[in-house]
């Protein structure tokens, strides 16, 4: 009996262990090239080529993978995500994304970091795009992404960034629908104009 009970402790130790291995390999990045053709993807194809790409060093930290001469910065998919997730903004973004990313990486939660944005924004402490400015997202997932084909099995999201706008000042809804862009968190610095193709 003792023998079957140390059997069956070993196995689910062996097991416990080749989980965590396989967690741990599925939250290894992957190489620079192939987080670089995930992270282009939501732009259109003219654009790809010319974009910066932010990705993941072997370690798990965020790293410029790619300096680009257009005008748009992509987001490599995280590892360590339970979602694929993808996306490409407008460089004049940058200020307040890397503000975004800087307080979630010192620890602040939710909704927190939009009202520490939107202070430092108010206070004239955080730049905003002068003209609006767009972000392309591809959501799915966890394993959305095909390495046969270069593509993704994954939701599409356009967003054009407008601050402060209001449904008075763009003459849009601020209710979401299908089919119809609406403007989402209006009268804020985090103001803009939703798109999404299938809800």
């Amino acid at each position: 009996m003792r023998t079957k009970v140390s059997c069956t402790m070993l196995l689910l130790g062996l097991t416990g262990r080749s989980l965590i291995a396989q967690a741990a390999a599925d939250a290894a990045p992957l190489s620079a090239d192939e987080q670089m053709t995930q992270a282009v993807l939501p732009l259109p194809a003219e654009m790809r080529a010319h974009a910066s790409v932010l990705g993941y060093s072997p370690e798990g930290k965020l790293t410029l993978l790619r300096n680009g001469n257009g005008s748009m910065t992509c987001l490599a998919n995280d590892p360590r995500s339970a979602r694929f997730h993808v996306a490409c903004y407008h460089k004049s973004l940058e200020p307040f994304m890397a503000r975004g990313r800087a307080l979630r990486a010192q620890g602040v939660k939710g909704d927190m970091v939009d009202s520490v944005r939107f202070r430092e924004a108010r206070e004239g402490k955080l730049k905003l795009p002068d003209a609006p400015a767009l972000l392309y997202a591809l959501t799915g997932e966890k394993d959305a992404y095909d390495p046969a084909t270069k593509s993704a099995r994954a939701r599409a999201l356009f967003v054009v960034y407008m601050p402060y706008a209001t449904s008075e000042t763009t003459g849009l809804s601020a209710v979401p629908a299908q089919g119809t862009p609406w403007v989402m968190f209006p009268g804020t610095p985090k103001a803009h104009i939703m798109f999404v193709p299938k809800m």
